[in-house]
């Protein structure tokens, strides 16, 4: 591969609220060019989410890590070849695979994504990039948020200073100033994953559909106060956090609609507090992941932030396919040797690369998109 030229790539995301598999076809040169082709999520089953939630905090390989990681590298093996074969656009030549997080613990540097890179190689007959984060934890990195460049990349031609916050199992922002050295980003604090595993527990379902709960409730101040006294958000970017940093065990006795009332308004204070620590205020705050549709959510950052808050399909992205697609260009930034990560991004040292290479079929070689 080589600079300039520009690569078909597949990237495969698995949040922590484990919705499902996120898939994104995208064209790239690993720089600022950057198409989505194709996009599709492949829920997980019920099954498939006990499973791997069981592997949660796990820093120790065991019979449930092992069973975990075979339901994630199976049904992301059946995702691709699924995805694939209704695909009307060529193959790609690479495949971006994050995995799925089931401990971060930058303190410790500590991360692990599970699934096997080398297996989903084999069965599709496509190289992967996989391990992405561990390259720089060891040299001393968050090891998070990864999608900084990728914002960076496709927001290239935006009038700047611009936020880019993304509201997934946990919320990160990136600020991006009007040099293109200006860039920091960091982890916010919870966002959907705690509201998930509440929704779930109680009703079944899989998450607050349209901030709906969320709405109908009265958060509790006194709760969020307490947890807003945390030390993280005392720390100075850039930072990075665990889904289950935060005991939430106070709402347990809370009418559902309370409950999911005082999370959601949690993430959005959290959001709040973090945007006071970014190098200056932006133009607009731009929100991506399954927390752009949460109506309370999105009401109460415009009703709290001093400037316009905005879905990032008012740039004309796709806000479900944006992880995806940048762990795409995350793998053709890997194999040509870039950078996936800044000082200013995950607290590394100087910029660096990462990812491993696993090869798949020797009979498919790399080459430019037409």
């Amino acid at each position: 591969m080589s600079e300039n030229k520009v690569y078909t790539a597949l990237g495969l995301m698995s949040g922590t609220s484990l919705d499902g598999i996120d898939l994104a076809l995208v064209r790239t040169d690993g720089m600022d060019r950057t198409e989505l082709l194709d996009f599709k999520t492949i829920p997980y089953t019920d099954e498939e989410r006990q499973d791997i939630k069981a592997a949660f905090g796990k820093r120790h390989a065991d019979d449930i890590t092992k069973e975990a990681e075979e339901t994630v590298t199976t049904a992301h093996i059946q995702a691709v070849k699924d995805f694939l074969t209704n695909s009307k656009h060529e193959a790609p030549e690479i495949i971006g695979f994050h995995g799925q997080t089931i401990l971060h613990d930058p303190a410790q540097r500590f991360t692990w994504q599970i699934g096997n890179s080398q297996k989903l190689a084999h069965e599709t007959g496509i190289d992967v990039v996989g391990d992405m984060r561990m390259a720089d934890v060891k040299a001393g990195g968050q090891g998070a948020p990864l999608l900084p460049l990728c914002h960076r990349a496709f927001a290239s031609h935006i009038r700047k200073p611009i936020a880019i916050l993304n509201l997934g199992g946990v919320g990160n922002i990136t600020w991006l100033g009007e040099k293109r050295q200006d860039i920091v980003a960091f982890d916010t604090g919870p966002a959907n994953a705690l509201i998930d595993d509440l929704v779930k527990a109680r009703t079944g379902k899989s998450y607050d559909s349209d901030g709906r709960l969320a709405g109908a409730g009265k958060p509790k101040n006194e709760i969020i106060a307490q947890w807003l006294t945390h030390e993280y958000f005392q720390k100075i970017p850039p930072k990075s956090l665990d889904r289950d940093e935060w005991d939430v065990s106070e709402i347990e006795n809370l009418d559902l609609e309370d409950a999911v009332a005082t999370l959601a308004e949690f993430t959005v204070r959290s959001v709040v507090t973090s945007v006071l620590k970014l190098p200056g205020q932006p133009k607009a705050l731009y929100v991506a992941g399954g927390g752009r549709h949460n109506k309370y959510m999105m009401a109460r950052l415009k009703q709290m932030l001093g400037f316009p808050v905005a879905s990032v399909e008012d740039l004309g992205w796709n806000g479900d396919a944006l992880e995806a697609q940048g762990f795409a260009y995350l793998a053709v930034r890997s194999v040509l040797g870039l950078s996936l990560t800044l000082p200013s991004t995950t607290g590394v040292a100087e910029p660096i690369t990462g990812g491993v290479l696993y090869k798949g079929s020797s009979n498919l070689a790399l080459r430019p998109a037409k």
